[in-house]
């Protein structure tokens, strides 16, 4: 009978956590829908440096109420190539301190007011809300409801975790554990750990602290010590975001977790004289000491309703002071994980701007330098990208092809991101009072970026032809492979003497070499496309796969074209 009450009591238990969860969930979601694209702003705009990274780590992480969702915007930023990892740092420094205002609200409105007697009323007014085809509607009263699920799952976790009163064996089975000293601190860090990884959430862990302590199952000290391995826990899922991601975001997962590492490293060396702070705060303003032993029935009931309290306090002390100690170390702790993430050989190290940034711009003649070594390694990108396509063409094996492929997918992106930001740069130059000079090169650099990044996308273009006749199995003859090789020596060709260009003065470009080079590109096109038309009515090979060879080298050619679009925009500026 014992066994079959502790399995219900347990099912009951994991039910009313998956509700709360659910309703954490469904209100975070929702938040980030009504203010995801914002806070998506805010986060690629306000950490170009510590102190406003980690402010933008609170704003974000207290509006969208989820530390893990922002932890996971922040990695996806630092993929993407948006955010440097000296910046994921801070603002991972910002979101702990932000999360710990859910405690307060469950602290606050959970256990000082009960709100599950509102919940059907509030449920009642987000349900039409929630089918309303207006996009914004929808997500308030999907936050409407998730917030009265929120607090239906914890008065129901409140009901199914046992108080002392009607389960004083609880109590003896637990001292076993709570009365080993310092033993029992580190023991119920590991548990706090442990349930964080679990259950995915620092939140709902949290509320399940909250709910032990305030039931009486662990005294304060004890659920303060489970709040640490909380912090411990939750860095798992930034870290599981960046088993997919590049090196950098891998970085910035395992920053995260060295911050948080040690904040509870140093505060576990300071425990008890923490803890006794806390309490003679708690103890000045409400009389009443949460680090009290042995206490009887009636005094346990005055406490008890300060216990939240206490552990919201203990969990937001805690992280600010972990921030304003480690802010200082940022640079150190990114070092630190860099060390940690080796650099593959085959991945590129910097997913961003390597010289500019979008924050206050000096004078427009060092903007502009700035900008050109910018658009230079812009270029070298872009080439190196086209350096994929030989490779892809010729690659049998499928693992190596479909990480090739996966590359110049990846390429593509990044080049989209680096024609917005340096487009972004280059225009609040333009908002500046500069020379004409200075006005002529901005606008060959704006024409520069926008003839990169449309070339990268022909590359790609190039790569998804190659991709579908890879899964039809279509081969072309030898003597087609080689006449494209040809011309891919060619374009190669062009591409070092862009970039040779790129690299010079802009009003120092010869572009006689470039001219002729696209017009050996121009004419060795012609040359297949005639053959081409030979081959086919000699049937030396199939329609289909002349389609396939015609497209390879129409777009070969087209990527040579976007070439020598970049020396003319810098002629054309040369020329106004």
């Amino acid at each position: 009978m014992n066994i079959l009450y502790f399995i219900r009591a347990t099912i009951t238990l994991i039910g009313a956590l998956g509700l709360f969860l659910f309703g954490m969930k469904l209100m975070s979601e929702s938040l980030q829908k009504v203010a995801g694209s914002k806070m998506r702003h805010i986060l690629g705009a306000m950490t170009n440096n510590r102190f406003k990274g980690a402010f933008t780590g609170i704003l974000v992480t207290t509006t969208i109420q989820s530390s893990s969702a922002t932890t996971v915007m922040v990695v996806s930023f630092v993929n993407a190539g948006l955010l440097s990892l000296t910046g994921a740092v801070a603002v991972i420094m910002g979101a702990n301190i932000g999360t710990t205002v859910t405690a307060w609200i469950i602290s606050l409105l959970g256990f000082k007011v009960s709100l599950s007697f509102l919940s059907l009323p509030l449920i009642g007014l987000g349900f039409p809300l929630f089918f309303s085809k207006n996009g914004l509607r929808k997500s308030w009263g999907e936050f409407i409801i998730g917030f009265a699920i929120l607090f239906i799952g914890l008065q129901f976790l409140k009901e199914s975790v046992p108080d002392i009163k009607s389960n004083p064996d609880a109590l003896t089975f637990l001292s076993a554990y709570t009365n080993l000293g310092y033993l029992s601190v580190l023991l119920f860090v590991l548990i706090g750990t442990l349930l964080t990884v679990i259950i995915q959430s620092s939140s709902a862990t949290m509320a399940l602290t909250l709910v032990l302590t305030y039931n009486g199952l662990i005294p304060f000290e004890l659920a303060a010590a489970m709040v640490l391995g909380e912090n411990i826990g939750t860095t798992i899922t930034a870290n599981l975001a960046a088993l997919v991601a590049n090196t950098s975001a891998k970085r910035a997962a395992r920053a995260h977790f060295l911050f948080n590492m040690f904040g509870v490293i140093w505060i576990l060396a300071l425990f008890h004289p923490f803890l006794r702070a806390i309490d003679y705060f708690v103890n000045i303003n409400h009389g009443i000491s949460v680090l009290a032993k042995n206490l009887s029935s009636a005094e346990f009931e005055s406490v008890k309703s300060v216990y939240p309290i206490a552990l919201s306090l203990f969990h937001t002390s805690f992280n600010i002071i972990n921030t304003i100690i480690l802010i200082g170390f940022v640079n150190f702790i990114a070092k630190i994980a860099t060390r940690m993430v080796k650099q593959k050989e085959e991945e590129d190290e910097e997913f961003r701007l390597k010289y500019i940034n979008t924050g206050l711009l000096s004078t427009s003649e060092i903007s502009t330098v700035l900008a050109q070594k910018e658009i230079t390694a812009f270029g070298k990108r872009v080439e190196k990208m086209f350096g994929f396509i030989p490779q892809l063409f010729v690659e049998q094996k499928e693992k190596q092809f479909l990480k090739l492929l996966a590359r110049v997918k990846k390429y593509e992106e990044i080049t989209d991101n680096l024609e917005d930001e340096i487009a972004a740069y280059l225009t609040k130059m333009m908002e500046g009072e500069i020379s004409n000079d200075s006005s002529k090169k901005i606008m060959a650099m704006l024409a520069i970026i926008d003839n990169l990044e449309s070339n990268a996308d022909v590359i790609y273009q190039i790569s998804r032809v190659i991709e579908l006749n890879h899964q039809r199995k279509i081969h072309i003859p030898e003597e087609q492979i080689e006449s494209l090789k040809e011309l891919w020596t060619l374009v190669n060709e062009s591409f070092k003497e862009m970039n040779l260009n790129l690299e010079k003065s802009l009003w120092s470009v010869d572009p006689a070499k470039s001219h002729e080079i696209e017009a050996q590109i121009n004419k060795k096109r012609n040359e297949l496309r005639i053959k081409h038309f030979e081959d086919l009515k000699e049937k030396k090979y199939k329609h289909k796969v002349g389609v396939f060879y015609t497209d390879i080298f129409s777009l070969s050619e087209k990527v040579g074209d976007y070439v020598i679009n970049v020396t003319e925009a810098i002629e054309e500026s040369k020329n106004h």
